[in-house]
């Protein structure tokens, strides 16, 4: 049991310490973060005009008949179009969303530990290659869905899943195989 939880813990605090690194010292995820000269015009006028939410510009209202929006999205082709996630206000969360993200990455390495353990021929390569095809398939599955549809820059959550998960896997095939 004690084996479960240091694995746990250690792989945990990896996982932490390389999402920190890579969305602040490394600045792995820039092209998530970009700067435009014209932001306090741009919140001003969003302010004036959004509620908080989430928005895909052009969109047809809710109740919008087949056909007039597949005219709409015709209409769109070629023209400019947006993601807006717009907040009314900036707050100061970051000590809860680090304990947040702590949990969840000691949530998620708890869960790979106990299938690792659950295998029968357990070694540091199979440890390895199990985390890292672990760490893909959320890459894939999730930030990759949203750069096919959405054009989101994706490159720095394929970073984090091949180096987060591999560190984390080298650390478990080490340490569960002693």
């Amino acid at each position: 049991m004690s084996k479960r939880i240091i694995a746990t813990l250690v792989g945990a605090v990896l996982l932490f310490i390389w999402q920190f690194l890579s969305w602040s010292l490394l600045n792995v995820h820039a092209a998530e973060q970009m700067y435009t000269p014209n932001q306090d015009r741009i919140l001003e006028f969003l302010g004036g005009q959004l509620e908080e939410g989430h928005y895909f510009l052009p969109t047809v209202p809710p109740g919008t008949s087949q056909e007039d929006a597949q005219a709409a999205m015709e209409a769109a082709a070629g023209q400019p179009w947006a993601t807006i996630s717009y907040h009314s206000a900036m707050e100061n969360t970051m000590t809860m969303n680090l304990i947040r993200g702590f949990a969840i990455d000691l949530v998620s390495v708890f869960l790979l530990v106990w299938l690792l353990l659950n295998m029968a021929k357990l070694n540091f390569s199979t440890a390895l290659l199990a985390s890292l095809a672990i760490g893909i398939i959320g890459y894939l599955t999730i930030p990759y869905l949203g750069a096919i549809w959405f054009k989101t820059p994706s490159l720095g959550y394929l970073i984090d899943a091949v180096v987060g998960w591999g560190l984390v896997g080298a650390w478990l095939g080490w340490y569960l195989n002693r």
